[in-house]
């Protein structure tokens, strides 16, 4: 089955939607957001321990990608998920990962420590 070119930009957006959670660094910054309605840069920068500009540059990758929105506040920027079906997709992914590593015991216990997604985990 072949795409039409009206189909096109669909698939690119949803490719963007997957490039968008193909990191592991933005998956967390997405789980994050999952548990408030909105952190500020400062807040996901110090959860994180990335550098500003790394931040920055996966922030950008997920604004691009539109899984997520910001707002500038005076001198500070939140962000928050762009859409509730996103947290919906990490736990969704987080029972999968727990599924496919029920096979190996020692990795069972690394995704039994992850920190707690949103209210729908």
């Amino acid at each position: 089955m072949s795409i039409t070119v009206g189909q096109r930009p669909l698939y690119e957006v949803k490719a963007g939607l997957f490039k968008g959670l193909s990191h592991p660094l933005r998956i967390r910054i997405l789980e994050l957001l999952s548990t408030t309605p909105e952190r500020s840069v400062a807040d996901l920068q110090s959860e994180t321990e990335l550098e500003a500009s790394h931040l920055s540059q996966h922030l950008a990758v997920l604004r691009r990608n539109r899984l997520v929105e910001s707002d500038r506040r005076g001198s500070s920027v939140y962000y928050r998920l762009a859409y509730p079906e996103v947290a919906e997709l990490l736990t969704i992914a987080r029972r999968l990962l727990l599924q496919i590593v029920t096979t190996d015991g020692e990795r069972v216990a690394d995704a039994a420590s992850l920190p707690a997604l949103g209210p729908s985990a």
